[in-house]
């Protein structure tokens, strides 16, 4: 694959990352889905490698790169199988805010342990009666004195059990009027009185991505902990946005890209009526229907993250990205599946865990209907 916006250092980095991830995920990659969790060790191997928050300034332990490198990162991971997408949220998403809005304390004190893997970063937005209704959260934090008292709870969050700080959106002015206006962003972190995490939550599927509810019950954390402005929570949710869905499409297509591969790959092998099943019009037709789909997708996809490295807003685009990349790859992996027969429901065939893990991606980072809501009011309706 060219990616227009990858260099030759991309791609170097590519393949060096690729053997790395062949030798620690790919052989355990069963045992952590069978643990529900991708141990610490990995995470600070990655951390090692400098494959964590590789963006960063080298004061704060990064390497100073391009966000290209973070997208060689998200689509190697995804490779190896979407349980990984852990690493992708700490890097792209609760980072990238720590980076926009922290103070210069914050940074130092945080940023150093996201790059080495020390520090496993959380977000906390979704609570069991709000999902993409953000502006109503009812997780509470009133000042006092030189604390905010946080109580409410959350759930479904990634990296929920193994966060070392989890960045939490609450209501610092529960009056506010219009809501949104009430809401500020606060760093909370491990082993904080009144900060408790609820049980690991059992999903269909991503199984070895630990994703928990979390409580806070008089949960008291220094003012200091708060991330930038108070009251400017909903505005850098809607900032960092962007950049969140698009990672979601990036990994819906990689996805998609795989399936397609394994399953080119089984049909040539696979016998039925004495030649193999690549030989039948359907399986040719359904092939080439699925390419011709997984080809414009990625041509999409990549003009996308070209203007994203160079700092176009398109909000627009990304909601189309994010919505049609994630039913594309849904569809894939249910003509995948069939293609398979019924070796395709079996555990120990990849394409059983693929069409698990795929179908979350349309309900995280804000639900495809709420991005086609998004599209339908910047058209003007």
């Amino acid at each position: 694959m060219n990616h227009p916006y990858l260099t030759e250092d991309h791609q170097l980095f590519r393949q060096t990352l690729r053997k790395f991830l062949e030798k620690e995920a790919s052989p355990f990659y069963d045992q952590w889905e069978e643990k529900r969790e991708v141990p610490r060790s990995f995470w600070k191997k990655m951390g090692d490698q400098g494959y964590l928050c590789p963006y960063l300034d080298e004061k704060y332990g990064g390497s100073g790169v391009d966000w290209g490198y973070s997208v060689v990162i998200n689509e190697e991971l995804e490779r190896i199988g979407s349980g990984l997408v852990g690493i992708g949220l700490h890097n792209d998403i609760v980072v990238p805010y720590i980076v926009s809005y922290g103070t210069e304390e914050q940074k130092q004190r945080f940023l150093p342990g996201c790059a080495s893997g020390d520090i496993i970063t959380a977000i906390a937005m979704t609570e069991p009666g709000t999902g993409s209704d953000l502006a109503n959260i009812q997780t509470t934090a009133i000042r006092d004195g030189d604390e905010y008292v946080i109580n409410g709870q959350k759930t479904f969050i990634t990296n929920g059990i193994s966060a070392d700080l989890v960045l939490v959106a609450v209501k610092t002015d529960p009056m506010a009027q219009p809501k949104h206006k009430g809401i500020s962003l606060i760093l909370v972190e491990r082993g904080t009185p009144g900060f408790f995490r609820g049980k690991k939550l059992n999903k269909i599927g991503l199984h070895c991505q630990d994703t928990a509810e979390l409580i806070f019950d008089e949960c008291r954390v220094p003012a200091a902990n708060l991330l930038g402005k108070e009251g400017h929570g909903f505005q850098y949710m809607m900032e960092k946005l962007q950049q969140e869905r698009l990672l979601v499409a990036i990994c819906a297509q990689v996805a998609a890209e795989e399936m397609l591969r394994m399953t080119i790959d089984y049909v040539k092998t696979r016998q039925a009526f004495g030649r193999p099943i690549s030989q039948f019009q359907n399986t040719q037709f359904k092939v080439a229907e699925m390419a011709t789909e997984i080809e414009i997708g990625r041509a999409f996809l990549d003009q996308l993250i070209a203007r994203h490295i160079a700092g176009k807003e398109m909000v627009t685009q990304v909601s189309m990205a994010k919505w049609w990349q994630t039913e594309m790859a849904k569809r894939v992996a249910a003509q995948c599946l069939q293609l398979h027969g019924g070796y395709g429901y079996m555990e120990e065939y990849p394409i059983a865990r693929r069409y698990r893990d795929i179908p979350v991606a349309a309900i995280y980072a804000g639900t495809n209907e709420i991005m086609k809501t998004i599209i339908a009011k910047n058209m003007g309706l």
